[in-house]
């Protein structure tokens, strides 16, 4: 039974002979010789065995451990198969939430677009001699300015976004 269970406790900490030898501070021949039923660890090197295994002393004494798989392989692959769906419905997620925005970057656009159509530059009729409104007018202007020069493209950016974004058939 000892040397079953040193066996195969060994293989299931993952250790080789040469690994269990060196942290007993003995030959591999003699982890051999253990396995082999050939010999027997004293009491002092069946406590430190029992310790270097991480392992009680009436474990390694007792009835035959059965050798613990490291992990089944379909349950490897049923798990690998739940973390890829998971990340699968995270991606898609992601694109919808990205589709939404591309969409809604344009629509904010085109209506801006057809206010200051509407207005027609409303600040050019203004009265500048009150501060208040010269101010308010320079930064609608402003606004007016850099909203022209930019949302075309911000625009057609967000547009290629909404292609690349949509769902596939």
């Amino acid at each position: 039974m000892l040397k079953d269970n040193i066996k195969s406790i060994r293989k299931a900490k993952g250790l080789s002979q040469e690994e269990l030898a060196v942290k007993l501070n003995v030959v591999r021949q003699t982890i051999s010789k253990w396995e082999q039923g050939l010999s027997v660890p004293d009491s002092e090197m069946l406590v430190n065995l029992s310790e270097a295994l991480e392992t009680p002393v009436s474990t390694l004494l007792g009835a035959v451990v059965i050798e613990s798989q490291p992990d089944d392989l379909k349950a490897i692959a049923e798990k690998l198969e739940v973390i890829n769906l998971q990340l699968a419905q995270r991606k898609i997620a992601r694109r919808n939430v990205f589709h939404w925005i591309f969409i809604s970057i344009c629509i904010l656009i085109a209506i801006t677009f057809v206010a200051l159509f509407l207005l027609g530059s409303p600040y050019l009729k203004w009265d500048y001699t009150n501060p208040e409104w010269a101010v308010v007018g320079v930064a609608f202007h402003a606004f007016e300015w850099i909203f022209v020069r930019i949302a075309p493209l911000v625009f057609i950016g967000s547009f290629v976004g909404i292609i690349l974004t949509r769902k596939k058939i």
